[in-house]
């Protein structure tokens, strides 16, 4: 045997996943130095034109929260540790730590190394990063917020604890997210609801304490359990993942995030013959989207969650005056309302496609966008509806609170959401004329156009919604309806086809 056999036999598995990461580190096409000064210089510049302004806006204001009440801390420290797991156990079912390069994954899966070791190294690099990540989010959402860190005390401290529980509970929620099978992962979500419930009357008189201990325990106990399962991962699952991960970052990268997002939509199932009559026709327009609701019933119980969370948030953020919490409840549930809105049906996407593709047969009348958006405005509008009544009479009457203006305030909001959503939803393809570069005593700022075409649905909501609540009741809701009426004409507009013959239904 030859000196480099004995080497490689003497080779430890560590050794060896470690050989192999350090030859597809240095291979032809990765990231040169120039590209992640590049990246650093965006990010840079992001900040400082979009995160500054917001942070010195913030400080020179009163906080959204105040927590110095002990009794006000408990809860809203139960509900975001809450929240940090349900959101890590989420984004791990759909793109978790283990996902990796595919041919990075491929190599590894043509060895004889058993799946723990090269996953348990992946996993507790990206880990560390996410901890790391978690820990700069939550400090900074608090330090913006609330009043935790304005005075140094006991809360402050407190407070950092319970930062440091949050940076390590989400990235093992996330880690378990992924490598449970979904029933343990829907019995891990309602035992977290049980014990935010239990214990933030308890810890209403010990402040921050318990509520940082219950997360540094939770996270030792979700991080063991969760790398004692890496030897059960589904490989072939996971193949598929880091597949379809690619995928989407090759989207994400050339500008077209909303495509990288429609990977992600779960394939529907069942109730194949459920659209048509029993004598061959369609159904109504009502009937379709219902049925195409049911058979992405995962997708659809997420969209009714949030509408009904987003209404409640509405109704009560019109219904009581003044800023604050009420300010941060109704862009809170603005953009609930327009996260739900969309995964409420399949139509919007069917409306741009009957819009942008070339029609095999002439032109149909009857008015497209009203045939294919009837399903997703009246679902929408009656969730949202249903959710706001039910929490304004759970609430019960408050005082100089009049109905009709607080409906009209909702109402204009609502039709704001709808209209962005159709503006979001109407988006093909990444215009050439956003990347001309465009120079400024700043830089470069093409990247901020592109950035701000990526998210202008979520933008137009947030700010419509609090500009809206800012005017009269009347004045609020012509502009709301104002600014809807110009996402549909955008929406159209994107879509190649004149406005008016595409309002008409004729092919142009």
């Amino acid at each position: 045997m030859t000196r480099t056999g004995a080497a490689e036999a003497e080779a430890t598995p560590r050794d060896r996943v470690h050989a192999v990461r350090h030859l597809y580190a240095r291979r032809g096409d990765r990231p040169t130095t120039g590209d992640r000064a590049y990246a650093l210089y965006l990010a840079l510049l992001l900040g400082l034109v979009y995160v500054a302004p917001v942070v010195l806006l913030a400080r020179a204001s009163r906080p959204l929260l105040s927590l110095e009440p002990v009794g006000t801390a408990a809860p809203v420290a139960a509900l975001v540790a809450a929240t940090a797991v349900w959101a890590g156990q989420l984004t791990g079912r759909f793109w978790g730590p283990l996902v990796t390069e595919p041919f990075l994954l491929h190599v590894y899966r043509s060895t004889d190394l058993p799946p723990a070791r090269y996953l348990g190294a992946l996993a507790r690099r990206r880990l560390a990063y996410a901890a790391l990540g978690t820990l700069l989010a939550a400090s900074t959402a608090a330090f913006l917020l609330t009043d935790l860190f304005d005075r140094p005390g006991p809360l402050a401290l407190q407070g950092a604890a319970l930062t440091a529980g949050l940076g390590a509970l989400a990235p093992a929620a996330w880690l378990w997210g992924q490598v449970r099978p979904v029933a343990d992962n829907l019995l891990l979500a309602v035992g977290t609801a049980a014990a935010a419930a239990a214990l933030a009357p308890l810890a209403t008189g010990a402040g921050l304490w318990p509520a940082a201990a219950a997360t540094a325990l939770a996270a030792a106990l979700l991080g063991r359990s969760a790398f004692r399962s890496l030897p059960t991962v589904d490989l072939a699952r996971l193949a598929r993942e880091s597949a379809r991960a690619a995928e989407a970052r090759t989207f994400a990268l050339t500008g077209t995030l909303h495509h990288a997002l429609d990977l992600y939509r779960p394939a529907p199932r069942g109730l194949t013959t459920a659209l048509t009559r029993p004598d061959g026709r369609l159904r109504g327009p009502l009937a379709q989207g219902a049925v195409r609701a049911l058979r992405t019933r995962g997708r659809t119980s997420a969209a009714v969650a949030l509408l009904a969370a987003g209404g409640g948030a509405l109704a009560l953020g019109a219904a009581t005056p003044g800023g604050g919490p009420a300010a941060l409840a109704r862009a809170a549930g603005a953009a609930a309302v327009y996260a739900g809105s969309g995964r409420i049906g399949e139509t919007w996407r069917g409306l741009r496609d009957e819009l942008i593709m070339a029609p095999l047969y002439g032109g149909r009348g009857g008015g497209t966008p009203a045939r294919t958006l009837a399903w997703p405005v009246t679902a929408v509008v009656a969730v949202t509806g249903a959710a706001g009544a039910a929490a304004l009479l759970a609430r019960g009457p408050l005082p100089d609170t009049r109905p009709a203006h607080t409906a009209l305030l909702a109402a204009g909001v609502l039709v704001l959401v709808l209209g962005a959503r159709f503006l979001r939803e109407m988006k093909t393809d990444l215009p050439a004329a956003l990347l001309v570069p465009l120079v400024t005593p700043f830089g470069d700022l093409a990247a901020l156009r592109v950035f701000l075409w990526q998210f202008d649905g979520l933008a137009v909501v947030l700010a419509g919604a609090l500009v809206t609540y800012r005017l009269p009741a009347a004045s609020a809701a012509l502009t709301a309806l104002a600014l809807a009426a110009w996402c549909v004409w955008a929406g159209l507009r994107r879509t190649g086809r004149s406005p008016l013959r595409a309002l008409r239904g004729r092919a142009g």
